[in-house]
């Protein structure tokens, strides 16, 4: 019997655990959405104003637009969880109130029977009128029963009033939590519309430009073909080599490297995505496809560092129009690519550590950018699938 009525505690407690869990993971989820958007502000504030700078201006403020509506998400779902839990506490102070009720209903009616008989001579006279002594014990035993009642009825309504003034404080408590959740989205809401309206008015701008970006597309396009080609060139004869020689690829290495897919660390401190992996329209002009993107990119501070994702080797590195300087680190069969950086810390065939500087990234006016990208073999992946949220 113990044990069946542990069971409802149980839950009972792991359901509070799981709220408790929920809450902690909501309360992180919205302080890393914060922590973007403050940084995505000083991004703003830092590139410059130059034409080519627009586009990932304009990328910057969609990904605070996206970042905005994920707060305001969070915040109904949020005010709907309290105002439930409101209404579920409602109820539970109208239960106690009713329960209150009856009991002053009962310790009335046992006052009034009480003052009634609160001559004690009629006590005596009640008890001394028994036909026998039995049943002058039982009078005796009721009447000292009554008193006694009067005071334990009183007890009980103390403890309810107190239940229900407890219930009452939490209520308060709830209200006051709707209350700032709805400023709060009020005010995210209304920094929503104005970046949105930031991001329109940017758009209308640049969309009188269409000739000028028609070409640095085209420019673009052959920077990212020509970076294509050497890297799969590398990677081809990395595979074939390795083959050629009898070369044992680190399957332990390989193995440990797919097991961390969705918690990689960034290559960067801190940084915002601007541009996606694969084929995307252009950020102006959505009749315009952009060229097919092997990797992602991210923008950050100026002269950022640049960090190895996990252990491995540096096979290459290479100098591209675009791209600047890139590192090729080797995995067992993975590799991770990282272009644009200014200045390198290391050098071909050293060995590398989860979180070592590979070097810094070169400025780009007042900002940098860092061009990442990571394959199996020759097949490219998603980087953003493998790196942590």
């Amino acid at each position: 019997m113990k044990r069946w009525l542990l069971i409802p505690l149980l839950l009972l407690l792991g359901t509070a655990a799981f709220g408790q869990q929920d809450v902690s993971k909501q309360t992180e989820r919205k302080r890393k959405i914060e922590e973007e958007i403050n940084f995505i502000d000083k991004q703003l504030k830092t590139i410059s104003s130059k034409q080519k700078a627009t586009t990932e201006q304009l990328s910057l403020i969609r990904k605070k637009v996206s970042d905005r509506k994920s707060l305001i998400s969070d915040l109904d779902k949020r005010i709907a969880v309290i105002e439930d839990a409101m209404t579920g506490k409602q109820r539970e102070i109208n239960r106690l109130q009713k329960e209150l009720d009856t009991l002053s209903i009962y310790y009335n009616r046992l006052i009034y029977n009480t003052y009634k008989n609160r001559d004690t001579r009629v006590w005596f006279l009640y008890i001394l009128s028994s036909e026998n002594i039995g049943q002058g014990y039982r009078r005796f035993a009721f009447l000292k029963s009554l008193a006694g009642e009067v005071s334990n009825q009183a007890d009980k309504m103390r403890a309810k009033q107190a239940e229900l003034e407890e219930e009452r404080a939490k209520l308060a408590e709830m209200r006051a939590e709707a209350k700032s959740a709805k400023a709060e989205r009020e005010e995210e809401y209304r920094k929503l519309k104005a970046e949105e309206k930031k991001s329109n008015d940017d758009m209308k701008r640049l969309a009188k430009s269409e000739k000028q970006y028609r070409a640095d597309l085209a420019a673009k396009k052959k920077e990212v073909e020509r970076l294509n080609k050497e890297i799969q060139k590398l990677l081809k004869s990395t595979v074939a080599q390795q083959k050629k020689d009898q070369t044992q690829v680190d399957t332990a290495l390989s193995g440990e490297f797919a097991k961390n897919k969705g918690k990689l660390p960034w290559p960067l401190k801190q940084g915002v995505i601007i541009e996606r992996f694969g084929v995307h329209n252009h950020p102006v002009y959505p009749h315009l496809k952009l060229p097919d993107n092997p990797g992602i990119t991210f923008s950050t501070t100026k002269g950022a560092d640049v960090y190895s994702v996990f252990d491995g080797e540096v096979r290459k590195i290479i100098v591209m129009p675009g791209y600047n300087q890139c590192v090729l680190v080797q995995h067992g069969e993975y590799f991770t690519l990282y272009c644009k950086l200014g200045k390198v810390s290391v050098k071909s065939g050293q060995k590398v550590k989860t979180g070592d500087k590979l070097g810094t990234l070169e400025s780009d006016g007042n900002a940098s950018a860092l061009h990442f990208q990571l394959w199996k073999g020759t097949d490219k992946q998603d980087p953003e699938k493998w790196l942590k949220k």
